[in-house]
């Protein structure tokens, strides 16, 4: 796939901004990468390591600063306070809702058609407060929200399957955190429905669903971050924005039902989110998702009148 003409900007240098600089740069999503971080040399040294990279792909990668985020198609913000062993998704919003409003400030003006992908934890409430700070149409605020974690319970149902990821439809929704959800019901396998093929017990589903919901904890526990997942995820996303692909995601964006950000099935388009995407959920579900919707509202009404 040859590399779009635009530019993606990332704030942000530490292990998961320079790794998700690392996919994008490897998968030629755009021609121009700008990363961006208040420590300087930390950020000079990492864009050192990934030109020596860019002779497998012809993007070019440099440093800059506020006013070269500015002109970016999409701004990217990974910077923040890392989630600690031990830590919740939801421990870090002290630490991050702070260095997120400066970002956003320092931003202004945006142009009026970028995108604001929020990659920070925690996701969806960092996602709703972009959207108030941003000024932006909430289309174009985004969170990454569970595609990742999609991803993970994808990866164990095809293992359990000895299918191809490829073949299966399952999806994480609502919070990226402890009150996630798995939608089973709406599982699919070459569009067989999964507990047809899969006949779990609810025992076998909860494991599957801590499984998932844990693994990035485990490997926080041992290495100190996770990071290359969420850059491969990161660049599905913006690969579905700079080529409008209309893809259907789970993503963190604007719920006018539950009144907060969470994420759930959204098509994804070069405008941002075009429209989100009916699930028809059972009412274990549906109890589920308000549950972790009446959590995130709780936690935004502590700083309202900080935006």
């Amino acid at each position: 796939m040859p590399a779009s003409s635009g530019l993606i900007s990332i704030i942000g240098a530490g292990s998961v901004g320079s790794a998700i600089a690392y996919s994008l740069l490897l998968r030629q999503v755009v021609a121009d990468i700008v990363l961006v971080d208040i420590d300087h040399d930390l950020c000079q040294a990492q864009v050192q390591d990934l030109t020596d990279a860019t002779f497998l792909s012809n993007v070019r990668i440099r440093q800059g600063g506020v006013e070269d985020a500015q002109k970016a198609d999409i701004i990217i913000i990974t910077a923040g306070a890392k989630q600690r062993p031990g830590d919740t998704r939801l421990d870090l919003i002290d630490r991050n809702f702070k260095v997120l409003k400066s970002i956003i400030l320092s931003l202004q003006p945006l142009r009026t058609d970028t995108i604001l992908l929020i990659v920070a934890n925690p996701v969806d409430i960092l996602t709703l407060f972009a959207q108030r700070l941003s000024g932006l149409p909430k289309g174009q605020v985004i969170g990454s929200g569970t595609l990742l974690d999609s991803v993970r319970l994808t990866g164990i149902l095809a293992s359990k399957l000895k299918v191809s990821e490829t073949s299966i439809h399952a999806l994480v929704i609502g919070e990226h955190g402890d009150s996630q959800c798995v939608a089973w019901s709406t599982a699919t396998v070459h569009g067989t429905p999964l507990l047809k093929v899969l006949p779990l017990t609810e025992a076998e589903r909860e494991e599957i669903a801590m499984t998932t919901r844990m693994k990035a904890e485990a490997i926080i526990k041992v290495k100190g971050f996770t990071s290359y997942g969420v850059a491969a995820a990161t660049s599905r996303i913006c690969e579905a924005i700079i080529f409008d692909h209309h893809q259907v995601l789970p993503l963190s964006h604007w719920q006018e039902e539950w009144d907060c950000c969470l994420s759930l099935p959204a098509v994804l388009g070069r405008d941002g989110i075009i429209s989100s995407f009916p699930l028809d959920l059972n009412e274990k579900e549906q109890s589920f998702l308000a549950e972790s919707a009446k959590r995130l509202k709780k936690v935004v009404e502590g700083y309202v009148e900080e935006l």
